[in-house]
Formats: structure tokens, C-alpha cells, sequence
């Protein structure tokens, strides 16, 4: 039975917008699972705020390459898409016990992946649905163990049993990164989960974390946090894996609805991090219900010319690290020099 929440719901309408009044309480059902544990420590550079960096000095050349004036796109929404027989739309997760028994798994990318068993609910959320031909990815939160299991391109045995491309296993407690050079369930090596937008961080009027987002050609390098890249082509004009962006900081954003405002202002402060090859601009979130897909869709006025590359080196403590250099609780800055290698 699915869980009534009353919330309050932070969304301010600034002076002068247009977007109608919310109201100040509302019941909201509860479509998605609850978290059971903080997406990485409050330290790790998901959580790092990037809106006092410097800009990179290849900003203008990897936002021509992506698309100056290509528009963002919400990859993620409510109903199901061909509306046919499609499937939810965006990358669902889902929480599992800590008793939930493991259930085996082979993987084509065996070598850059996290053995089994991965504790696989009966009939998981897919992306894309059970019959998607895209990257059916599976997201899987263990309560009390607090990790984060993450498969790409998962297919069921029918004798019992999982075949997919890759797997990575996510210590959501922990700092570390994956070893350099090694996937995950996503091109870059990162994890997908801590960068989906989720209507439940929205409701409550903050994302404190970047978001993840595709580009259809990137460059034969990673940049930390990233571990790993997918291409083949050099010139250094085309972004990197592990590439962080952010929205301008004199983007006008009052003339957004109340909910797109909080999406914007994380793009602003924590922007939103290249993490696998794909359409333009596509930025990633959960599929939930309650999205308005029309609201949703005023992203679309974003054009690459709104955003800016940043140079996050000097939040690098250590490169095998997930950690990032702190000023104080408030605001990460770029005080700590990357170690030499």
C-alpha cells in the first residue's frame, strides 16, 4: 500500500513571476521508495557545490561541440513513452531489505565489473520497461548494508538468473571511486543514481547535488570523479567524461514554475556532470506519477549557450577519492591542489 506523506512544499514564487501560486501543504502519495541512506557523504563531489569555480579555458569549444543553441531535454517524466507500449520514462530504482537474497549474474564486461550475486528483486523496475531495447539499466538501494547495486543492460534468464553488459557496486558511506579506467553501469564509471533528478527533492524546494546529463560525442579522456571514457576521437575541442557544467549565475530564472526554479537553481550551484554518451543536453531523472510533464518541458527553453564548463581540479583531494575540498558546511571551494602524478 503506498505511503501518504503530508509535506511542506518549498516552492517560492520570486516577485513578479508569472507561474501560479502553491499552496503552502499538500498529500502527496508517495510513488517512489523512500532512501534509506544519504547519497555518499556530505563531502563527495556529487554534493560539491561548483558555483564559485573558475571557468575552464576550454568552455566555449566543448559547449559548440554538444550544441550552442541545442535545447535541453527532461529525460524523464510520467506515463510511458511510445505511448503505445512503452515504457516509464527515466531510470527507476528501487530499495530492497538487507536479507534480500542475491541471485546471480553474468556479465559481457566482465572484467570492469563487480561480481555477483546482486540481490535482483522479483520483476525490478527496468528503464525503459521490460521489453526496452535501450540500456535497461536496474538501480537497487540495500537498506542497512547502504550500498548501491547498479547493472547495465539487464535481461533475465528464463531459468532463473541475470545476463547484463556491466555491474558496479556502490558503498553509498564511502568516498571511493571505482578503479581508473573501469565502467560502471554508465560510460563514465560514475553512478547514475546520485545524479537523477527526484520529485521528492523537488517537493521539498532543494537538489543538493549535480545532475547527470548525455552528449552524443565526447572525448578519449575521463576527468575526476570519472573513471572511464567511450570514444575514439582527440581533439580536446570535445568535452571529456566526468565534465562539470553549470547554468549561468545571471540565468533569469523567474518566469520558470516554482518546480523547475529548484532544478535550475541546482544547475546553478551544483550544474550537472557528463556521464555518458547520448542525445544532447538530455538530463536524467526518476520517473514518478506526479511529474507534469508540460512543466517538466519548460526546460526546453535551456540552450548550451545558457551554460559554462568548470574547472573542478582543485576540488581533487586525492584522485582515487570521491572527496572534495570544503571551505565550510556551506560552500566547497578549490583550495586543495591536486596531487602530482
Amino acid at each position: 500500500m503506498p505511503v501518504i506523506l503530508t509535506l511542506t512544499l518549498a516552492f517560492a514564487c520570486r516577485a513578479g513571476s508569472s507561474s501560479p501560486p502553491v499552496p503552502e501543504t499538500a498529500i502527496i502519495e508517495a510513488a517512489g521508495p523512500t532512501l534509506p541512506c544519504p547519497l555518499f557523504p556530505a563531502d563527495n563531489v556529487w554534493n560539491a557545490r561548483v558555483d564559485n569555480l573558475p571557468l575552464h579555458p576550454l568552455s566555449d569549444d566543448y559547449i559548440a561541440t554538444i550544441g550552442r543553441e541545442t535545447t535541453f531535454h527532461p529525460d524523464f517524466g510520467s506515463g510511458i513513452w511510445p505511448p503505445e507500449d512503452g515504457g516509464p520514462i527515466g531510470i527507476p530504482y528501487v530499495v530492497v531489505p538487507a536479507d534480500q537474497p542475491g541471485v546471480p549474474i553474468d556479465f559481457y564486461y566482465r572484467d570492469e565489473s563487480d561480481p555477483g550475486p546482486y540481490p535482483i528483486p522479483p520483476n525490478p523496475p527496468i528503464e525503459g520497461g521490460p521489453d526496452s531495447d535501450g540500456d535497461r539499466h536496474i538501480l537497487i538501494v540495500q537498506e542497512g548494508t547502504c550500498l548501491l547495486y547498479e547493472i547495465y543492460d539487464a535481461h533475465p534468464r528464463s531459468a532463473g538468473g541475470w545476463d547484463a553488459g556491466s555491474g558496479a557496486i556502490f558503498d553509498l558511506r564511502s568516498n571511493s571511486l571505482r578503479p581508473a579506467g573501469w565502467t560502471s553501469a554508465d560510460a563514465a564509471g560514475l553512478p547514475i543514481l546520485p545524479g537523477l533528478v527526484r520529485y521528492d527533492e523537488v517537493v521539498l524546494g532543494e537538489i543538493a547535488h549535480a545532475l547527470r546529463f548525455t552528449a552524443p560525442e565526447t572525448q578519449r579522456a575521463f576527468v575526476w570523479p570519472a573513471r572511464h571514457f567511450a570514444s575514439d576521437l582527440v581533439d580536446k575541442r570535445f568535452p571529456p567524461m566526468g565534465q562539470r557544467f553549470r547554468l549561468r549565475a545571471d540565468y533569469d530564472l523567474s518566469e520558470f514554475d516554482p518546480a523547475i526554479q529548484v532544478i535550475l537553481r541546482a544547475m546553478q550551484r551544483y550544474g550537472i556532470i557528463l556521464a555518458d554518451n547520448g542525445s544532447a543536453w538530455y538530463v536524467s531523472g526518476v520517473p514518478d506519477e506526479r511529474w507534469d510533464n508540460d512543466v517538466l518541458h519548460q526546460l526546453d527553453r535551456l540552450t548550451g549557450a545558457d551554460f559554462e564548463a568548470v574547472d573542478t581540479s582543485g576540488l581533487m583531494i586525492d584522485s582515487d577519492s570521491g572527496q572534495a575540498a570544503i571551505l565550510d558546511e556551506t560552500a566547497y571551494v578549490p583550495s586543495v591542489a591536486a596531487p602530482s602524478r
